[in-house]
């Protein structure tokens, strides 16, 4: 008979961890989930739920290299996941991904010199929207076309975000199985707004006054930024539907 500690560790266990930078990137798949609890732990703010069956449980990082190793770890020793996804938003790098397009990684480099190549035989159907292949985890937000098309040529990779590698760096430590997944929010073409950078805080929540700020400064700024939280969940909406079928495969990949 299992004592009432080990019963309790049972439950914490998560069948599939996830690590997104901001709420917003998962909120339509988290919208999906039932039972839904949210609770802090540490610096970080948690999510748990039960999509169908599996569990799942969701770590909010914030933006950077850093702070994603640190909620990555704070996830594993939290609820022990069997598998592990890096998701959210990233920048194409190649014209021909469009926005709303699906990025898996076969292998994540940084601008320091560093890769990890990630076992993930999945087929690319780039006429559905879905591509696979490399991906790049910049020190900080590639806002502008040019920022972009030098990084894919000196990388050709699809991609680029900012929490991927830390992600999968973290869980090959553990052991434990990793694969990241990532949505065009932006195509190499479009520049986000300079204020995206003062307005959205290292952790990942809006910060108001930058915000009114920011109007203040440049009146125009309102509505780049409002039609960037439209693409930004429809982004949400399009990932959101993507993982219903991969976490389906990871959960049976495990039972």
């Amino acid at each position: 008979m299992k004592n009432k500690n080990a019963e309790k560790e049972d439950l914490a266990r998560c069948d599939i961890g996830i690590v997104c930078a901001l709420p917003i990137e998962l909120s339509a798949f988290m919208d999906r989930c039932e039972k839904v609890n949210k609770y802090s732990g540490g610096e970080f703010v948690f999510r748990g739920g039960r999509y169908d069956k599996i569990r799942i449980a969701l770590v909010e990082s914030g933006m950077g290299f850093a702070r994603a190793r640190r909620a990555t770890q704070s996830l594993i020793e939290a609820h022990a996941p069997a598998w592990i996804i890096s998701a959210g938003y990233s920048g194409a790098l190649q014209p021909e991904i469009k926005l709303g397009d699906i990025v898996i990684g076969t292998s994540i480099v940084d601008t320091h010199g560093h890769e990890l190549k990630i076992d993930m035989n999945m087929p690319a159907d780039p006429e559905k929207g879905l591509h696979v292949g490399r991906l790049v985890t910049a020190d900080k937000l590639v806002r502008k076309a040019d920022e972009k098309s030098q990084l894919a040529e000196q990388y050709k990779a699809l991609a680029v975000d900012l929490e991927s590698l830390a992600v999968a760096q973290v869980s090959r430590e553990n052991k434990t199985p990793f694969m990241a997944v990532r949505v065009i929010s932006d195509d190499r073409a479009t520049e986000l707004p300079p204020e995206i950078l003062s307005v959205v805080g290292a952790t990942g929540s809006v910060r108001w006054g930058a915000a009114i700020g920011a109007v203040w400064k440049r009146p125009g700024s309102v509505k780049e930024m409002w039609q960037l939280r439209e693409l930004a969940q429809k982004s949400s909406e399009k990932l959101a539907s993507f993982l219903d079928g991969i976490v389906h495969q990871l959960y049976q990949s495990k039972h």
